[in-house]
């Protein structure tokens, strides 16, 4: 065997932008609360595909989806709301973001960029809340629904579920690195 030989790595390998970094976890968050929302698979049974907003049954081998009646159940109509405004919170958020992480040049006053940075932030931590919230609800019922109710969980909640970690995530990493500083 050979002399084992110690590798040297440089002390910096290059500077991360961390402000890109929760850019990039809020949109691709963004992009499945929206996914989410708009699959028609939050609730699967056989034959039988339940979203927000449309209600899918296959028959012949064709899906034939009606979009849901102006009477909807509460917990829908909540979900509905919590979707909507997740998306709102986290589209304005993601835009605030992006120009309070040096990526364009519309803010001029570097002392307002960290402001900005956390109120993205606190917004894409309400968002992330208020998708896992309904996303949750909605697979708790599915399980441990009726028997004639039962169904299983989609692919809508698990997409749901990502998204809300993801922006929770990218908000929680700029509060963080957005703290006022004390003064000591």
């Amino acid at each position: 065997m050979g002399k084992l030989e110690r590798v040297h790595f440089p002390k910096r390998m290059g500077s991360v932008n961390g402000p890109a970094i929760c850019v990039a976890l809020g949109v691709i968050g963004l992009l499945g609360v929206i996914l989410c929302s708009a699959l028609p698979l939050w609730k699967v049974s056989q034959g039988r595909h339940e979203g927000l907003w449309v209600d899918c049954v296959k028959k012949d081998s064709m899906h034939q989806c009606k979009v849901y009646e102006s009477k909807v159940s509460p917990d829908l109509q909540a979900a509905q709301i919590m979707i909507i405004i997740s998306c709102m919170l986290g589209a304005l958020s993601v835009l605030v973001l992006s120009c309070g992480a040096n990526l364009t040049t519309c803010v001029q006053n570097q002392d307002a960029m960290p402001r900005m940075r956390l109120v993205a932030g606190v917004g894409l931590l309400l968002g992330g809340l208020l998708v896992i919230i309904p996303v949750s609800w909605s697979a708790r019922v599915a399980v441990t629904g009726k028997e004639s109710q039962k169904r299983e969980m989609g692919a809508s909640i698990y997409i749901g579920w990502a998204a809300g970690v993801l922006m929770i995530l990218a908000g929680g990493l700029l509060c963080w690195f957005n703290r006022p500083k004390s003064k000591a």
